[in-house]
């Protein structure tokens, strides 16, 4: 009983550590500026009307806003026409602070746009992997040909080489043909996936052969097999790979950092923080922490819907 309780608290333990950032971003996004600086207001803030400042220093009127309001306030001076113009936009510019850090995670930068490039690449990039995963991983799993498991020891071998260790290389190759800032170089880099060969080779070894070789007696050729006899039996193994897949390169920072360079309507969803970086008004954590909880959304969702089929395929490729 002493032994399951402490298995219990290193894991509660575990899990407060892992949901903690995430409990800040949230809270942030709540907040107004001054709440997050002085660390008060409790989760939701206390959401009380606040003025975004640059709002109303866009609004500052110069000497033709006040000679046009000059009608509106007869027997004013310019500078008390000035002043009830300010208090005007002071006016407008309130807001409650959750407001103001949503509508700035849209309206600061094109975060929409950056979604949408988002789900270009992560969508392109995994249904490209699956192309080539599938039949490589068919291939080392069930054909016997002479140097099969060098093959498949090369596949091993590739799991550990870094992504950054072949960054320059692959960039100077992108750039050399002409494909930096464009889509192309967001995807190409990563369209075969070792992972995903090797975790559908794992899969693939649980599958009878008694089943591909009555699809061979049917009449079906290889490629047959692999798209219409294995490919169904792999859903759960392709939701697991999916999550690993799209998780990965969603949230990509580095490669996308370094190919796109001057086109700012291929930024991805990280690259979009970059909007919110500090700069002569300081950072703005708030919107910063909205559009962080706006990206991390989908991928929350979606793991949540598919959690059995992604433990089921974790457990059904043999890996522990």
């Amino acid at each position: 009983m002493t032994r399951d309780l402490w298995k219990h608290l290193i894991l509660i333990f575990g899990a407060l550590i892992v949901i903690a950032p995430f409990y800040m971003m949230i809270s942030y996004s709540f907040k107004s500026p001054g709440e997050i600086d002085r660390g008060e207001g409790g989760f939701f803030g206390r959401q009380e009307m606040m003025v975004d400042e640059r709002c109303v220093k866009l609004r500052d009127p110069d000497r033709d806003d006040v000679a046009t309001a000059a009608p509106r306030f007869p027997n004013q001076t310019d500078r008390q026409i000035r002043d009830a113009l300010v208090a005007e936009a002071v006016a407008d510019c309130q807001m409650r602070p959750i407001v103001f850090n949503y509508t700035k995670a849209f309206t600061e930068a094109p975060l929409l746009r950056y979604l949408l490039n988002g789900v270009i690449v992560t969508a392109s990039i995994f249904l490209i992997q699956i192309v080539v995963a599938l039949p490589a991983a068919y291939a080392l799993a069930k054909l016997k040909f002479w140097g099969r498991e060098a093959v498949f020891s090369i596949v091993l071998f590739c799991l550990l080489i870094p992504v950054h260790a072949i960054a320059l290389p692959l960039y100077i190759m992108l750039a050399k043909v002409g494909l930096t800032n464009t889509y192309a170089a967001l995807v190409v880099p990563w369209t075969i996936s070792v992972f995903g060969i090797f975790l559908m080779r794992q899969f693939f070894m649980t599958v009878p052969d008694d089943l591909i070789d009555a699809a061979r007696m049917d009449g079906m050729g290889e490629l047959a097999i692999v798209w219409r006899v294995m490919l169904p039996t792999a859903i759960p193994a392709l939701l697991a790979f999916a999550i690993f897949s799209v998780v990965a390169h969603w949230n990509d920072y580095f490669w996308p950092r370094i190919v796109v360079t001057g086109n700012r309507d291929l930024f991805t969803p990280p690259l979009g923080l970059r909007e919110f970086k500090g700069d002569g008004d300081g950072s703005f954590f708030g919107p910063m922490m909205a559009t962080a909880t706006v990206i991390v959304t989908p991928l929350i969702v979606a793991f949540l819907v598919a959690q059995r089929r992604f433990i089921e395929g974790i457990t059904l490729s043999g890996m522990k």
